[in-house]
Formats: structure tokens, sequence, C-alpha cells
């Protein structure tokens, strides 16, 4: 890829082509601050990777510190940054080294060194740092604190799975969850309910990421998860998201409608929330006046109106749903259909001229219908007012950096043959590296199943046919199936067979 200003060629860099020893040249916050990253040693002679191989300053400040001459090549800021994060990741030395200064000479941490303002150089707040810092560069969703018999667990959740990353001494456990839980303003004095809420943190080079806390006590104290919300996945686009071209317009026409119901299922994690989010910025949001009602409100929007669900303050998603009502919307957000009033509220918004979107758990898109008729939802409403359901499952794409094609098992060939119709025994497949922690996945695509209301299916649910007998209809007026939406995925090689096996198989 060229620079085209100056006329020079810049690298593509990758992750695992750096020494240890190479990068201890360089630390972490010259790297950060110059936007540098050293790529290997030759004689006298270190080569680095920069955005800006123009900026002098940068040139003095690494040779000052190597005592070495150096030089340069370029690479995009995105590919630098990248770089940065994923070879500084902490190492357990030095988070083993925050944790042995962290409790006082009688065993215990005081309550001064767990408060966020007065000491952010104690050793719990960096501890908690560290793990928090290691997350993010991880790309991770989810950190997991566990408490066991005889050790602390710490496990990241990353493109959907779980990655074991410390195990700490068990004396570690209580500090920690305290630091988090007065962060996250919870009731520091309580370990016997559960708890939730919310606190900040600004990584460097990076905008402030909000981190969802929740705790529950086990048989061992107390465990925490935490869910890191990066504001970047909530700005997605439709196209970003892997809909097949079908799938897209389809969608696509589903919301250009101007009232009615769109519903979005899937299981927990299946990224519908992230669907919704998309749909939203899909929309005018200046000429039309959208409100969401959530719970949590997970990112925030400009010229979006978010309410947050409160129950003690009797602010329910049906007491919210009826307030909003009166607040002249056009598009409405509802997090969540949990019960039949949300259900029914819902319904009759999209009724008298509201765009309604939400999320409903069932199996497939056909099984909303049947989700619906199970909270009571009369079948003429649901047919007037259902416009079009979305079903998705969320899969690992293969590791760009280590993809080979392998033979894969004769079940996994049968299964792309059944939907594809193409004989295939060979499959791209990653086979592990350091850059995607040797689980030869990095990244995820969301496989979808997208019912439109035809005349012909609104008929159908006011004659109370089967959902086999619908969902039978539905295919053959386009929709695609999840396993084989995920399958066309597998044969553009973005991921594999076991993976949509894994993720998008539906028990008729």
């Amino acid at each position: 890829m060229a620079d085209t200003a100056l006329n020079v060629e810049k690298i593509a860099l990758k992750r695992d082509a750096i020494s240890r020893e190479v990068l201890n040249l360089v630390p972490e916050t010259i790297a950060r601050t110059y936007n540098v990253i050293p790529l290997e040693v030759k004689g006298n002679a270190l080569k680095i990777a920069m955005a800006n191989i123009t900026d002098i300053r940068a040139l003095e400040a690494v040779e000052s510190r190597t005592k070495m001459r150096v030089e340069t090549v370029a690479a995009t800021p995105d590919d630098v940054l990248a770089a940065i994060d994923f070879h500084y990741q902490t190492s357990y030395g030095e988070l083993e080294k925050h944790l042995s200064l962290l409790t006082s000479s009688n065993g215990e941490t005081t309550i001064e060194e767990l408060m966020p303002d007065t000491t952010v150089d104690a050793p719990i707040a960096k501890a908690l740092t560290l793990i928090i810092d290691e997350a993010i560069k991880a790309r991770a969703s989810d950190i997991h604190i566990q408490p066991e018999e005889d050790c602390l667990r710490i496990r990241y959740r990353i493109d959907g799975t779980l990655h074991e990353r410390h195990i700490l001494p068990l004396q570690i456990a209580v500090p920690l969850i305290s630091r988090i839980k007065i962060l996250a303003k919870m009731n520091i004095a309580d370990h016997h309910r559960p708890q939730d809420g919310q606190l900040s943190v600004k990584p460097k080079d990076r905008p402030a990421i909000d981190i969802r806390v929740g705790t529950v006590p086990n048989v061992h104290g107390e465990m925490a998860a935490l869910r890191l919300l990066d504001k970047s996945k909530a700005i997605m686009k439709l196209p970003q998201l892997g809909f097949l071209r079908q799938s897209y317009e389809r969608f696509e026409e589903m919301l250009k409608v101007p009232y009615g119901m769109i519903l979005v299922t899937g299981p927990t994690g299946a990224g519908k929330t992230t669907t919704l989010y998309a749909s939203l910025n899909n929309l005018d949001r200046t000429g039309r006046n959208i409100l969401t009602i959530e719970d949590p409100v997970e990112y925030r929007f400009k010229t979006i109106n978010q309410i947050q669900v409160n129950p003690r303050a009797g602010l329910t998603f049906a007491s919210g749903l009826r307030s909003i009502l009166r607040l002249d919307p056009d598009v409405i957000l509802v997090g969540e259909i949990r019960d039949a009033e949300t259900a029914n509220i819902a319904i009759q918004s999209a009724l008298t001229g509201h765009l309604v979107l939400s999320s409903i758990h069932a199996n497939d898109a056909v099984g909303v219908v049947s989700r619906l008729l199970d909270l009571d939802i009369e079948p003429f409403l649901i047919a007037s007012a259902l416009i079009g359901v979305v079903a998705q499952r969320m899969g690992r794409r293969v590791c760009p950096g280590c993809s080979e094609m392998i033979e894969v098992p004769v079940i996994e060939q049968h299964a792309y043959t059944k939907e594809t119709g193409e004989q295939k025994t060979h499959f791209l497949t990653g086979k592990g590296c350091k850059s995607c922690t040797n689980t030869g996945f990095q990244g995820r695509i969301g496989f979808f199943e997208i019912m439109a209301i035809s005349d012909r299916i609104r008929s159908m649910i006011l004659e109370g046919v089967n959902a086999d007998q619908i969902r039978r209809i539905a295919i053959q007026e386009g929709m695609v199936p999840l396993i084989r939406d995920g399958m066309m995925k597998v044969k553009h090689n973005i991921t594999t067979p076991a993976e949509v096996l894994r993720n998008a198989y539906v028990n008729d």
C-alpha cells in the first residue's frame, strides 16, 4: 500500500514477527507517544515502523533511548497501534510485582488503598488497571474474576470464547472485588447479595470505555463479571455486520416501512443489541424523534433520547413504554420484550403509527411468532403489526495470520454440501498463532435469518398454521436459513464449517 504524498511503500505489520528482545529496546510509553514500534535489529541499526516517518522528534527519542541508528518503514496508524496493543500486553511478572506489594504486614488491605481517587498508585489499583488494560488490548468483551478453593482465576472472553489468563493467590480476591465495587459505586459491605454497577476507564490512546459490573456470592467468596462496552462497536453500520447481499437488501426494505414492528431474536451474546443500534444508525436521526428504553443503556448516542429502566423507581419496560408514547416518538427501541404487558404495549405502539424495534428470545425467526402467541398476543395483532423478524448468531472469523486449507471431517463436508450444493473437502482454517492466542480465529461475524412478513404469511398466522409450514413458505419467499447463511460465509473463506455447526444449528 503506497503513500502517494511521500511515494513511500507502507508495510502491513505481522503481529507474530517481533521478538521480546527487540521490544525491550523501546518502552511502551515511547511507542505509544510517537506511534512507533521496533521491528528488528541488524548490527547497530534498529528498524522501526512509524505512522509518520517525517516525525523528527520520534526519531530522536528512539535514537536517544536505544543509542542505535534508526531505519524507518511506514505503516498505517491503525496497524502500528494494533501492533503496540498486541506486543506490549501485560506480563504475569508485572502483575505479580504489584500483587506482592498488595497486603500490609497484617495481611489485610486498608480501605484507603481501595478508594478510587486518593490512591490510584496503590498496588490493588495498579493490579486492577493492568488486568483491564490487558483485556482491552486482547479485544476481550468480558473479564471473569472467579474465586476457587485455592486460587483466584481471571478469564477473558475473546470472540465469544473464554480464555484463562491469570491464576492469582486467593488472598487477592477480597481486595480486588472490593476495589471494583467502590469504582462501580456498589455496596462494599454487602457480600451476600448480587449487585450490579458501572464504571468508566480511559486507556492510553483510546476513548473512554464503560464497564458494566455484576457481582454474586459463590461458595468460595464473591465472583465478578465485567462487560467491556467498546463504543466503536456501537457505531457499526449494517453492512459491517456480515449480511449477505440478499439478506441486507431485504432488511433495508423492512427498515423503510414507516410504522410496524421489527424483532431481533437470538441467545444472549448473539449480537442483538449491536444489530438494533446499527439499525438506528441506518435511520434518519435528524428528521425523526427516536427514543429508546433499555436495561441497561450500554452505549450512548447523540440525537437519540435513551431511557434507563429502573424498577425500584417504578420505571419498567412496560411503564416506560407508556410514557414514551406521550413524547411524540417516530421510532421506539425497546431493549427486550420479556413479558405479556410489554409485548402488548409494543404491538399497540406499532399499530398506532410508530416504528418499533426490539429483541425477544426465540430459537429462530419463525419461533418469534410462537413466542408472541405464548405471551397471549392475538394472532390478528401479530399479523397486523409485525414487519419482519431477524434471527441471528455469532461465529468466529478465521485468523488471517495463520490460515491454511485443510481437510475437515466428513460430517462438516456433508453439512456444507447440503446447504450450498458444492462438493468440497478442504476449507480455510486457522492453525493458531500468537495473534489469535493459538485459537485460529480472530474477530466475529453474524449469521442471519431474515423473515419478511408477506401477505401469505400474515394469512397463515391468522389461520393458526403451524411453524413448520410458515418456515417452508418463508424459505420459498427468499428467507435464507441460519445454517445456510453461515455456510455461504464458509464458501467465502470467512469462517469454518465447524463454527457454523456449533453456532447456527437450530433443532427443527
